[in-house]
């Protein structure tokens, strides 16, 4: 099928013009997911659902523009990788102690207790000194990565680590003293 008339059919027929464009492109599409996202099928699935809505919501503007469909896709397949890509590493980057986690995701039940546990951490956050205070706000709050921090301030990956580490260590005893954070 041509891709005018795949997208014309996209738009006058949504779920024959999505079969017809994922029996014609498909391979092309996962192919390029599988590259940058190799090791969890269930989000290559989700990004390769996602490309063919944007190809959908985009027919008619790729038919006005005759825009050609395959590098369309296979540009709109590696955005959208890198997008799922970013935010996985992210957040499995973004890892707390798991008692001291469960403690703050408790607390984060009970409203009067969410606003005071958020107040403390921000306030002994804020009382970090630098570049401590820097590290600690980018990497949670920030959610940027060890590389990214160490490139902003100027720093290597590994005094970024030991930093977060002492800083995490130091949260945990300060809200330890203040009976916020038992460790069992």
């Amino acid at each position: 099928m041509k891709d005018r008339e795949l997208t014309r059919l996209l738009q006058a027929h949504p779920e024959e013009g999505l079969e017809a464009a994922m029996l014609e492109y498909a391979p092309l599409v996962k192919g390029i997911l599988c590259r940058i996202l190799p090791q969890n099928p269930c989000d290559r699935e989700e990004c390769m659902a996602d490309v063919f809505v944007a190809l959908w919501r985009s027919a008619a503007k790729l038919e006005a523009a005759r825009t050609p469909l395959r590098p369309w896709l296979a540009v709109a397949a590696r955005n959208r990788a890198i997008d799922c890509y970013n935010a996985l590493r992210r957040r499995e980057t973004v890892t707390l102690d798991d008692g001291l986690a469960e403690t703050l995701g408790e607390l984060a039940e009970f409203d009067s207790a969410t606003t005071e546990a958020a107040d403390l951490v921000g306030a002994l956050v804020a009382a970090m000194t630098p570049p401590d205070r820097d590290i600690f706000l980018r990497k949670y709050y920030l959610l940027q990565s060890g590389k990214e921090i160490a490139a902003a301030l100027g720093m290597s990956v590994e005094s970024v680590n030991t930093r977060l580490s002492r800083g995490r260590d130091r949260l945990r005893r300060e809200l330890t003293a203040k009976g916020v954070y038992s460790h069992a």
